[in-house]
Formats: structure tokens, C-alpha cells, sequence
């Protein structure tokens, strides 16, 4: 199975860090944020990587290289031109380097010590197997319900959708392509009961600001 990071962002909150360097290139430990991703994809199994571009884009490729490196292949999806198409405008780009199989998409610009599966964990015909997470302070309201391993848009003790997803590529069939979100496409599907997921307890962070990218960095100091 593939795997896909999504790195496009521009990092506008995390401006003035961002200025100069695309958000998941930003050191955190030690070592880019994005290598974070590498090495545990590589521990897990995956031996492909996709990784989508825009702001700054050309410096990923510059450190990263081919992914020789971490003992991966690494293919880019160029969104430099485009400026960014969304979480599912460029994962609908770059179907054609996933290919038909399911393949797992990880945010850029998260922290997580979930181990990716190199297997995928969707069933029949589900389109789509989310990992959710306990509800961060900046969203205390969470996104979706999980119930019975099933996730559903609407209902109470609501979890945070964590960045890490396994699609079919049939999640994203038909869409045009273009600048698209992916909340609509995934509410679409939830409607339809084709969207699985697990509740994964152990440490999350999302790096939306200066300030979160420096806890995750004392934290990251006793590990």
C-alpha cells in the first residue's frame, strides 16, 4: 500500500516561521516535522510515499530528495502552480500516482505515534477508515461520532478527526478536479454508512502555531 502526506499548505498561522520554509520542513525534535512521517512509515512497512507540494514546495523535494535517504521511494504531486488545491482537491491529483488500491493520506503538519498499517484496514465496501483522536483544547467539540467502529457526521461525544485516513480511490471518484475540500466528500460518504474508524489514544498534536510546534518540541525532548 501507498502511502500519501499532505504538504501543500501554506502555513499561514504559523507565519512568521513559515516565511521561509514550508510548515512540515519546520524542526521538531530534532529533525523536520515531515521526517517525523518517514521514519514511521518506513518502521510500519510502507515502502512508497506520495508527497503533494505548493507553498515553498521545491525545498521538500531539495531535503528530502527521492527518498533514498529513509529507504523509501518518494514521488511529488506539483501543486506548485495551482497554489495549493485543498486536502482532497490534491488528493484527487495525485490518484493517478496511488493508483487503484486503498492507500493511507497523513497530514504534514500533525504529530502522532499511531503505527500506520501497511495493510488496509478497509472492509466490504467502505470508502473510507478514519483515526480519531480525544478532542484538543482548540476543538473541544470535537468532529465526528464513533460508534461500533462505524463514524458518523452527526451526534453526541463527538472525536477529533486526527489527519490520518485510509481511502479506496473510489472515495474521490467522479470528482472533478479542481480546489476541494474534504468535508463534503466525507460527509457524503458517512451518509451512505461507508466510513469506518478508531479511537487512538495515545499522543496527538496538531501544529497549527508557533506555540504548539514549541510544547510538541519540549515533549518530544523526553522521548
Amino acid at each position: 500500500m501507498k502511502a500519501m502526506i499532505l504538504a501543500a499548505g501554506s502555513g499561514t498561522r504559523m507565519q512568521p516561521l513559515t516565511a521561509h520554509l514550508p510548515k512540515p520542513l519546520l524542526s521538531v525534535g530534532g529533525k523536520p516535522l515531515i521526517v517525523w512521517h518517514l521514519e514511521r512509515l518506513k518502521r510500519n512497512g510502507f515502502q512508497e510515499v506520495v508527497i503533494n507540494i505548493a507553498w515553498l514546495g521545491y525545498k521538500i523535494p531539495e531535503i528530502l530528495g527521492n527518498g533514498e535517504q529513509f529507504g523509501l521511494s518518494i514521488e511529488y504531486s506539483d501543486e506548485q502552480e495551482e497554489m495549493a488545491l485543498e486536502t482532497a482537491g490534491g488528493i484527487i491529483k495525485a490518484l493517478p500516482i496511488l493508483g487503484a488500491e486503498p492507500f493511507l493520506v497523513v497530514n504534514g503538519d500533525i504529530w502522532c505515534d499511531y503505527e500506520y498499517r501497511s495493510i488496509s484496514p478497509l472492509l466490504d465496501s467502505d470508502l473510507a477508515h478514519l483515526i480519531l483522536v480525544d478532542n484538543p483544547a482548540h476543538n473541544p467539540n470535537g468532529d465526528f461520532l464513533l460508534k461500533s467502529g462505524r463514524v458518523y457526521s452527526d451526534g453526541f461525544s463527538q472525536l477529533t478527526f486526527s489527519g490520518i485516513a485510509y481511502y479506496h480511490p473510489d472515495f474521490f471518484k467522479q470528482r472533478p478536479y479542481g480546489k476541494q475540500a474534504l468535508l463534503p466528500i466525507m460527509r457524503d460518504a458517512m451518509s451512505l454508512g461507508r466510513v469506518s474508524g478508531e479511537h487512538h489514544k495515545g499522543m496527538w498534536q496538531d501544529i497549527g502555531t508557533p506555540e504548539r510546534l514549541a510544547e510538541l518540541d519540549r515533549s518530544l525532548e523526553s522521548i
